[in-house]
């Protein structure tokens, strides 16, 4: 398993947590996402590494903004 953290702007209550959490979630291989409002950080576990491209375009569908690393 893999963990990866990203950092998303843009999140300001439980419902972007929510939104956020599922269209990540929804990508091939990822099996659990924890998302921390305070920080804008997001924890993903997947069984192998994410193409960074497909988390940014989940997070947009979300409607917030993947920061460049």
């Amino acid at each position: 398993m893999v963990n990866t953290t990203y950092q998303v702007q843009g999140m300001t209550c439980g419902h972007c947590v929510s939104a956020v959490s599922a269209e990540v979630g929804a990508i091939a291989g990822v099996s659990d996402v924890q998302v921390d409002l305070a920080s804008g950080r997001v924890t993903v576990t997947s069984d192998q590494p994410l193409d960074v491209d497909s988390v940014r375009a989940a997070v947009d569908e979300a409607g917030y903004d993947l920061v460049d690393a």
